[in-house]
């Protein structure tokens, strides 16, 4: 493995050489059997977030409320926990809580020396190094297995407790960084949704929950193939073999070879895992699989509230088939909706939606901005 004892980017104030240690030297099995079956929290650790409660992690049907747990582990807090079938897609946790609470006993679970700053170790497991350690060491056939045996063999360089925290706390920055964006887009995102519901007439009314001011009357009862046309792509044309335009993909609507020739138009998916997602396309040639294109008939229809207004309708669920989930033109066409009266509302509607998608879009690319330097930034702070 690597022999580099200083990583390529450090604090200015930290000169000395990493040293390299054993995690049987600084970690010990801290698993212990919950013999007398006391009554603790159960817990589970998932691939993304890691320590969560099982009646979280699992449906209501009462996972491990009637089982005996005392075949069970005891977790103390500052511990971490693994399962060592999934070690390595990322199932790893440590627990931060105050009382002891009890996991599966598959899991591994282990704690460290006091030279070692959790956090650290942490940052150091999520990135480069800990994966290729397990796929050297992990063993078995069918399944393979990382059991603690086997990460007590692995190795790291370790700088002083002092560089740990600094370290650890930066990238912890970084992960609040990226929690907060992460927050504000799921929000932005449900507010969306509950918007697309109230600002569209639901079944059977003539006028949405919420409206701008100055419009007042009721809107036009219209089938969608009244005040839409569907079409598929106007010839193949496969990027793969040296077509002349981009595949075009947002939320699955992607991996084909259709050429379209439409400027600001929706397309629908119309079989598939994706058949009734709509997406939005601003350019005027795109290529896309699976997708049907559907542009305003004619100009009475504003096209980015058109957008808006086939994905407030949630066309998937009208898809029929089992095996290969599917929405027709007659399915669309028959489409009950109600519209505005007047562009300008219908303008106002889509603008509105817009700068929404736009500030999804902006913390959406924040996320992305800082994920990609917390990945960059664990290959170069750590040796």
């Amino acid at each position: 493995m690597n022999n580099v004892k200083r990583p390529r980017i450090r604090f200015p104030e930290f000169t000395d050489d990493w040293e390299q240690r054993k995690f049987s030297e600084f970690t010990w099995n801290a698993g212990k059997r919950n013999l007398q079956n006391l009554d603790l929290e159960p817990y589970a650790v998932t691939n993304d977030r890691g320590f969560i409660k099982q009646s979280e992690a699992h449906d209501e049907f009462g996972y491990m409320k009637d089982v005996d747990r005392k075949a069970y582990n005891i977790v103390m807090p500052n511990s971490f926990a693994y399962n060592p079938a999934r070690i390595n897609v990322g199932s790893i946790g440590y627990y931060e809580g105050t009382e002891n609470v009890i996991v599966s006993s598959l899991y591994e679970i282990f704690q460290t020396a006091n030279y070692v700053d959790d956090r650290f170790l942490w940052h150091w497991l999520k990135a480069d190094e800990f994966p290729k350690w397990i796929e050297r060491l992990q063993e078995g056939s069918v399944r393979l297995y990382f059991y603690y045996d086997k990460l007590c063999e692995c190795k790291m360089f370790m700088p002083s407790i002092t560089e740990q925290k600094k370290i650890s706390e930066y990238f912890d920055s970084l992960d609040n960084l990226i929690t907060l964006h992460q927050r504000k887009l799921e929000q932005i995102k449900e507010y969306k949704k509950g918007m697309l519901q109230k600002m569209f007439p639901k079944e059977g009314e003539a006028v949405p929950e919420i409206r701008f001011p100055g419009f007042t009357d009721d809107w036009e009862q219209r089938k969608l193939g009244d005040i839409y046309s569907f079409q598929y792509g106007e010839f193949n044309n496969n990027p793969d073999n040296g077509g002349a335009y981009p595949i075009y993909g947002a939320n699955g609507v992607i991996g084909g070879y259709t050429e379209y020739n439409a400027e600001n138009s929706a397309v629908i998916g119309h079989m598939g895992a994706y058949a009734g997602y709509v997406v939005w396309a601003e350019g005027k040639h795109f290529v896309t699989y699976n997708g049907t294109i559907a542009k305003p008939s004619d100009d009475s229809t504003d096209s980015k509230y058109g957008f808006y207004l086939l994905c407030s309708k949630q066309i998937y669920r009208i898809c029929a088939g089992s095996g290969q989930p599917f929405v027709s033109y007659n399915d669309l066409n028959n489409i009950d909706v109600v519209i505005p009266n007047t562009k300008q509302e219908q303008f106002k509607i889509g603008e509105y939606f817009t700068n929404l998608d736009n500030l999804i879009t902006l913390h959406q690319r924040k996320c992305d901005k800082y994920k990609e330097l917390k990945k960059g930034l664990l290959q170069q702070m750590f040796v």
